[in-house]
């Protein structure tokens, strides 16, 4: 007899995540596998100091008010909003999501491939990258839960698309990602595919970026599609010179999950495209390579040439 797939609305995973109490995700990358077995790490590790195998991917929401082409997340289903009085508070959510990633890493214990001291350290997470999917900005408690992270001692990456000024202007995490993926609002309109415009949205978020290196570190990731996006570098500086992060990452499509069915593996740049562009980039406004992670095909930039890590 073989088991039927679970289905969108299965209350225990949700579009192949696995759900942590009513709408939040969780769900152990590819690079904690590698890293727990002693097979290498993110390129976060060689860039700033994070240890794959104690951070927790996560998400506080499934929702996302964008369907970006190059997402390889299942987008083509939906998923909506809760009602405001059905969301999770910060504290259950932070229980609830360390609680199922716990359980979730537990079959390790069983492989002889494992790195028993890298599965103790894993069972003490140390690290929250709440990116997984949707749109985290969307959850209105999001100060709050990154508050929770810390109270543990845990760093906090936040990966945002920047529709949301008033909430990015509001949230203090270890470091603030806003994702460009275009050097002008046509591009963005057939990359980002949004559920409205929000392209004014996004140049206020980086503009206040600019104003919030005092509290936390700050950095735009741009993800290049051939095709699609590599092109204008002086644009993508006119943006980036809005808000002068501290670090800029650029980094190759990958043809991977649900993005297989809209764009083709030859939308994917090779490193040295990415460093190409990625130097162009730099030239514009200023930056230097800090360092560049050739299996992730991803480079990244600062003023100064150096990356600030956090252990």
């Amino acid at each position: 007899m073989t088991r039927s797939k679970s289905k969108p609305d299965d209350p225990s995973e949700r579009g192949g995540y696995p759900v942590a109490g009513r709408h939040s995700a969780v769900k152990p990358c590819l690079w904690l596998n590698r890293s727990i077995r002693g097979e290498g790490s993110c390129y976060k590790s060689q860039f700033y100091g994070i240890q794959s195998h104690r951070c927790i991917q996560m998400t506080p929401t499934l929702s996302c008010n964008h369907r970006c082409l190059h997402c390889w997340r299942q987008i083509e289903h939906a998923v909506p909003l809760p009602a405001p009085a059905e969301w999770d508070s910060p504290v259950e959510i932070k229980g609830s999501i360390i609680a199922k990633h716990l359980r979730l890493i537990s079959g390790y214990g069983g492989s002889d491939t494992t790195d028993p001291d890298a599965l103790k350290e894993a069972k003490q997470p140390n690290q929250v990258a709440i990116s997984l999917a949707g749109e985290p900005t969307l959850y209105p408690y999001l100060p709050e839960l990154i508050d929770e992270f810390k109270r543990d001692g845990m760093t906090t990456f936040v990966v945002t698309n920047g529709t949301q000024p008033d909430m990015v202007a509001r949230i203090s995490p270890t470091q603030l990602y806003i994702s460009l993926n275009a050097p002008d609002e046509d591009t963005y309109l057939r990359v980002c595919n949004p559920i409205g415009n929000f392209w004014q949205q996004i140049q206020e978020s980086l503009e206040i970026l600019e104003g919030a290196r005092s509290r936390m570190r700050t950095a735009v990731r741009i993800t290049l599609i051939k095709g699609l996006n590599i092109f204008d570098p002086e644009g993508y500086a006119r943006l980036l010179q809005t808000c002068e992060p501290d670090h800029i990452e650029v980094k190759a499509y990958m043809h991977l999950g649900f993005s297989r069915k809209r764009l083709s593996r030859d939308a994917m740049p090779d490193h040295d495209e990415v460093l190409s562009f990625a130097s162009e980039i730099a030239d514009e406004i200023g930056y230097k390579i800090a360092d560049d992670a050739p299996v992730s095909r991803v480079v990244l930039l600062s003023r100064d040439g150096q990356a600030k890590r956090v252990r």
